[in-house]
C-alpha cells in the first residue's frame, strides 16, 4: 500500500521516468506501469494471519533474548542452541522461523537504542508548498435554533499560513476525509507532505520512534491527492504549533461573534467565507504582508487536485425479514427483494449509499 503510493507520488508529482523508479524500487517497468495504470490506491485483496507454530513460544524465547542479552558475549547462547532449548519445550517448527525472530527481535533493539534519548527536531521554516498542518478543535454553535457542540476540522499551509475552517458533528473518517478535501478546493491544492497528531482514523497503532500502522482507508486519501502523512509524536504538540495557535486565535476571533443558522451547511459556508476575509486582514508572521499575498506566491508551488476523493466509509448490513436495515439507531427500507441478503453500506458526511449487486 504504501509502495504504491510511493510511486504514484515519484512519477505524478516529481515526474521521475519509469526507468529510475525502477532501480530505486526493484520492481520491474511491467510492474511498475500497472501500478501507474490502475485506478485503484487501494489493495483489493486482504493477506490472511497465518498462525506460526513459534506463537506459542514467542513470549518464552523473547524472555530468553532479553536474559541473554545481559550475558557477556562468550557465555550467549546461539541461536541454534536455543532452538534445540524450544524444541526440548515441544516446538516442532523449523530452525529458519526460530532464527528469523531472533534477528527481528535484535533489529527492534537496535532501533529502540538509537531513538531513545536523542531530540527529534521539526523544522519551524517551511518552503512554498511543502506542508500543510491538519487538527480537530470543539466549539459551539447555534444550529437551526439549538445548541449544539461540533467538531471543527483545522487546515492550515505551513508556509503562507493560509488556513480554512469546517465543522461537523464527529470525529469520524468520512468527516475527515471530507474535511481535507474541502481544504484542498479552497486552499488550491495539495502541498508534499501533510502533518497530523496521532489521531484514531488515521493511524490504527503507534509503535515505537515514528512508526506508524496507518489506517488503510486514510492511506487511500494520502495516495489519492499524493501527500506525504507526517505523524507527531504523542502528547508533543510543539511539532505542529501553528495548527494549535490557529485553533486558539479562531476561537476568539471567528467563533465569538458567531450567528445563528439554519443548517450545518450555511455555517461552513460562512466559515469559508470568514476565513477568506481573515487572509486579506492578517499580516504574515515573516513576511511583510498579508497572508493572502503569500497564499498567491505560495499557490503555483502547490498541486492541483483532481476528481475529488470519495471518501465513504464502508459497512456490511443484512436486509431485515421487513426490508430494512439499522445504522445508528435509525432503520432504512430497501427494496423488497433484498429482503434476508447482505448489502453494502456507504457512509457519507451528509448521506447514507445502499449498494446490491454492483
Amino acid at each position: 500500500m504504501e509502495l504504491l503510493s510511493v510511486i504514484r507520488r515519484w512519477h505524478r508529482r516529481d515526474h521521475l521516468p519509469i526507468r529510475e523508479i525502477e532501480r530505486r524500487t526493484g520492481l520491474s517497468r511491467n510492474t511498475i506501469r500497472k501500478y501507474l495504470r490502475a485506478e485503484s490506491i487501494e489493495p483489493r485483496f486482504q493477506v490472511p494471519e497465518r498462525p506460526s507454530r513459534l506463537d506459542p513460544f514467542a513470549d518464552k524465547l523473547r524472555g530468553w533474548l532479553v536474559l541473554e542479552a545481559a550475558r557477556s558475549r562468550k557465555n550467549r547462547r546461539t541461536a541454534r542452541r536455543l532452538y534445540e532449548d524450544l524444541v526440548a519445550l515441544g516446538y516442532d517448527g523449523s530452525y529458519g522461523r526460530v532464527a528469523a525472530f531472533i534477528r527481528q527481535w535484535k533489529h527492534e533493539q537496535h532501533q529502540a537504542r538509537q531513538t531513545t534519548g536523542r531530540g527529534v527536531f521539526v523544522p519551524l521554516c517551511f518552503q512554498p508548498g511543502e506542508a500543510f498542518q491538519f487538527d480537530w478543535g470543539e466549539d459551539w454553535a447555534v444550529i437551526a435554533d439549538r445548541r449544539v457542540k461540533l467538531q471543527v476540522a483545522h487546515t492550515k499551509l505551513s508556509f503562507s499560513r493560509a488556513f480554512i475552517l469546517r465543522a461537523y458533528p464527529l470525529q469520524t473518517h468520512e468527516m475527515l476525509f471530507d474535511a481535507l478535501t474541502e481544504a484542498f478546493r479552497v486552499l488550491g491544492g495539495v502541498p508534499r507532505r501533510g502533518i497530523f497528531d496521532n489521531m484514531k482514523t488515521a493511524v490504527d497503532r503507534i509503535g515505537s520512534g515514528k512508526a506508524r500502522q496507518v489506517n488503510l482507508r486514510f492511506m487511500a486519501l494520502a495516495s489519492h491527492y499524493l501527500f506525504e502523512p507526517t505523524f507527531c509524536n504523542p502528547a508533543a504538540g510543539w511539532e505542529k504549533g501553528q495548527i494549535e495557535k490557529t485553533v486558539q486565535d479562531a476561537r476568539r476571533q471567528i467563533w465569538q461573534d458567531l450567528p445563528a443558522f439554519p443548517d450545518l451547511g450555511a455555517l461552513n459556508a460562512w466559515l469559508e467565507a470568514r476565513c477568506l476575509d481573515r487572509w486579506e486582514r492578517l499580516r504574515h508572521a515573516g513576511l511583510p504582508c498579508s497572508v493572502s499575498e503569500v497564499h498567491a506566491s505560495e499557490r503555483p508551488h502547490l498541486m492541483v487536485p483532481g476528481r475529488p476523493f470519495d471518501g465513504f466509509v464502508e459497512q456490511t448490513k443484512r436486509v431485515s425479514p421487513t426490508c430494512l436495515i439499522q445504522f445508528e439507531g435509525n432503520r432504512y427500507s430497501v427494496p423488497a427483494s433484498f429482503a434476508n441478503r447482505p448489502v453494502s453500506l456507504r457512509v457519507y458526511p451528509d448521506k447514507l449509499r445502499i449498494i446490491a449487486e454492483g
